[in-house]
């Protein structure tokens, strides 16, 4: 019996490691992007024959940190390719997440916190490499947006240059209907604080790189860290970069310190990828309206955000609220989309359900044209005018 049970304690232990490392990532992921309340949400025959001829495009989405297959229409999470093609959506910026705080809050986070995005990687039995190096992380979510593309032509295609981003939309208007993917990520700590490892991300493709998220890092202060820090030595070496390199600056997690700072430092056009207007929704998560303006006068644009922690109404109409607030303090040409789909954010809509956000801002008045605009035109554009052109 003894002899049995020795045998019998290794078997169950395998299957038990077994059971967390294929049940345990997915399991996680259900609790952290989560939608609910989701309708259905009205949509008019003339709201969706609007949102079928518009080029929807999203600033952020944090789809590449979990360990699921992009190119598969699943059951959890707020979008995969499938459904971003049923909502019609035509340009999506997909960011990089390589740390995040334990016991992550909107006040104040500690660089020195315990970091969840270990626990997942290892959990995911991503590449042994991920497990203690951020920059490898970063570029083993980019990697997967690459192969999925590569695998999966007929759904997405892979753009790092405007003239990439012009074909790909043109081949779109030829009847195919593949999502035009660009990558971005969320703070630029997985630089690991060497100005080199530059060369390495963008020639990983990263094309829009946030400078900070929850946490103060080499860069300078977070929204979310010390709010007084501004941008280190480093970070303005980086910030000049940047520029040199044509990259987007995303102040999206920036404390208002270093936001001023950037734009007191760059002449190109930044953006907040995705959050809301104070005016409109009052929480520390979302800069200053007079910040805001300063982003736009310089060209900049603002994605509001999916979730109520910015809109303070997660609904379509609730987000159809927080554009029209934008519109007010900012102007319709600096408005667009920033979902945060996948981010550890509760919504009550995924990307197949874009149209209901359409159906909303016609119902509150905007003219098709400045729905145009928001729903995609604004950073279309603004990725032409500020992508390298090759």
């Amino acid at each position: 019996m003894l002899r049995k049970i020795l045998y019998t304690l290794p078997v169950l232990l395998i299957l038990g490691l077994a059971g967390f490392f294929i049940f345990a990532p997915g399991i996680a992921e259900q609790g952290q992007n989560r939608i609910e309340d989701a309708g259905p949400w009205p949509v008019s025959a003339e709201a969706q024959a609007l949102h079928d001829r518009l080029l929807v495009a999203d600033w952020h989405a944090d789809s590449l940190l979990w360990d699921r297959d992009l190119s598969r229409r699943v059951q959890r999470g707020h979008l995969d390719l499938p459904r971003m093609i049923e909502g019609n959506v035509a340009v999506q910026v997909f960011t990089t997440v390589t740390k995040s705080p334990a016991q992550q809050n909107y006040e104040n986070n500690s660089t020195d916190a315990r970091d969840n995005i270990t626990m997942l990687v290892v959990g995911q039995l991503r590449p042994v490499e991920t497990w203690g190096s951020l920059l490898a992380r970063g570029l083993d979510q980019a990697e997967r947006l690459a192969e999925t593309a590569h695998n999966h032509p007929e759904l997405l295609t892979f753009v790092t240059s405007a003239s990439e981003l012009d074909a790909a939309l043109s081949a779109r208007g030829d009847g195919a209907q593949p999502v035009v993917g660009l990558l971005g990520t969320e703070g630029a700590h997985l630089l690991e604080g060497d100005i080199a490892n530059l060369d390495v991300i963008e020639a990983a493709g990263f094309r829009v790189i946030g400078l900070t998220h929850f946490f103060d890092n080499e860069l300078g202060g977070s929204l979310h860290g010390d709010r007084t820090l501004g941008l280190t030595e480093f970070g303005r070496e980086v910030v000049a970069e940047l520029d040199a390199r044509e990259m987007i600056i995303d102040l999206a997690h920036a404390s208002p310190v270093m936001a001023e700072e950037v734009l007191s430092l760059t002449d190109r056009p930044t953006i907040v990828s995705h959050t809301g207007i104070y005016s409109h929704c009052e929480t520390v998560r979302n800069f200053p309206d007079e910040l805001m303006q300063r982003i736009a006068a310089g060209g900049g644009l603002i994605g509001i955000g999916f979730w109520a922690d910015v809109t303070c109404d997660a609904s379509p109409g609730g987000i159809a609220g927080a554009i029209l607030a934008g519109i007010n303090v900012v102007g319709i040409d600096h408005v667009s989309l920033g979902s945060d789909f996948d981010g550890a954010v509760t919504t009550r809509f995924d990307a197949s359900q874009m149209a209901a956000v359409t159906h909303a801002l016609l119902e509150a008045g905007l003219s098709e044209e400045d729905i145009a605009k928001v729903m995609g035109g604004n950073m279309i554009r603004f990725l032409r005018e500020n992508l390298p052109a090759n």
